[in-house]
């Protein structure tokens, strides 16, 4: 049966969040032929809803209201309840993101339903749909279907496909004004660890470094490559716990959880909390000196030597491939 299923967008820096085109088509496998409405928070983000009908929605709600400048839970929370409450969907998906993990089981309490969070893959069985998402760190998989009540999820970003982009598309705006009070907490100020290039937990490729690196200056090859491939630089605990980096590049159990096409381990002994924010990544590439490392239990290609001569020269290689087959393409 059709359903009406609620696509909630993630703005950050006045845009949408990749993670939101792929709940869109998340949004679509669940309705099954139904109504997929997005919906659009925040203060003064009316720019963002083509964006929306481009891939794949058939209609959009905007919330626009200056408590939604910035994310804070009682403002985002009361705000969605309300839409929830007008539009009675049947679906809800969100992003598994920061933000997606701190609101969906809020709403979820608040709506008396349950959740599936952090699902890889999303499927259709007859009238039935099912989830697939990773437990014990990434060691197993479960999967999950709703009997009844609403289908609420997130899902984690790099897993579902977006629907092809089509700028004709089109479809109803409603402008919804919601009551937001009696807020525990007011964001005044934002001040951001300034960070260039890609978004980690968005990114397609990834060149992490871990205590092999040896200091901060060794991050720079790896940050050459990133570069190279259009990728972004991640870390492990241990070499932010050394200082080597920003606690807001590690990625594992602790920190981002991560799926990229293509994920290049450099100096990473592969310890099992690091492997399950990165062991789901579509293509593994580990380099270390220790042929013994668990990481090349995990990888799909492995180099054994120093990164510090191994890194220069595959970044060195590969532009020559890149720069060749740009001048194919001319």
């Amino acid at each position: 049966m059709a359903k009406k299923v609620l696509v909630v967008g993630e703005v950050r820096d006045g845009e949408l969040r990749n993670v939101s085109y792929e709940a869109i088509a998340a949004g679509k496998l669940i309705a099954d032929g139904g109504e997929v409405v997005g919906v659009i928070m925040g203060e003064n983000v009316n720019h963002l809803v083509n964006n929306l009908f481009h891939y794949g929605t058939d209609r959009v709600v905007v919330v626009n209201h200056e408590d939604l400048k910035s994310y804070t839970t009682d403002a985002y929370q009361q705000a969605l309840l309300q839409v929830i409450d007008s539009e009675k969907p049947e679906g809800i998906i969100l992003g598994h993101t920061a933000l997606g993990k701190d609101l969906s089981p809020r709403i979820a309490m608040k709506s008396n339903t349950g959740l599936i969070s952090d699902a890889v893959a999303v499927e259709k069985d007859g009238d039935e749909i099912i989830f697939t998402r990773p437990i014990y760190s990434g060691k197993a998989f479960e999967k999950k279907k709703v009997k009844e009540g609403i289908i609420f999820a997130t899902i984690r970003p790099n897993n579902i496909p977006p629907l092809e982009k089509d700028e004709a598309r089109t479809g109803d705006i409603t402008f919804a004004n919601v009551e937001i009070k009696d807020l525990r907490t007011i964001i005044t100020n934002v001040v951001r660890k300034v960070t260039t290039g890609v978004d980690l937990s968005e990114a397609k490729v990834i060149i992490s470094g871990g205590r092999g690196v040896k200091s901060k200056e060794g991050f720079e090859p790896l940050q050459e490559l990133a570069n190279v491939l259009g990728g972004a630089v991640g870390a492990s605990r241990g070499a932010c716990d050394a200082e080597y980096c920003d606690y807001s590049l590690q990625i594992g159990q602790t920190g981002k959880v991560v799926t990229p096409d293509l994920y290049i381990a450099c100096g990473i002994s592969g310890a099992i909390q690091h492997l399950a924010g990165m062991s789901n990544s579509k293509v593994i590439v580990a380099i270390n000196k220790d042929p013994e490392a668990p990481i090349f239990d995990v990888a799909d290609y492995g180099i054994v030597g120093d990164l510090f001569e191994v890194v220069p020269i595959l970044t060195e290689e590969l532009k020559q491939v890149l720069n060749v087959k740009e001048e194919v393409m001319k």
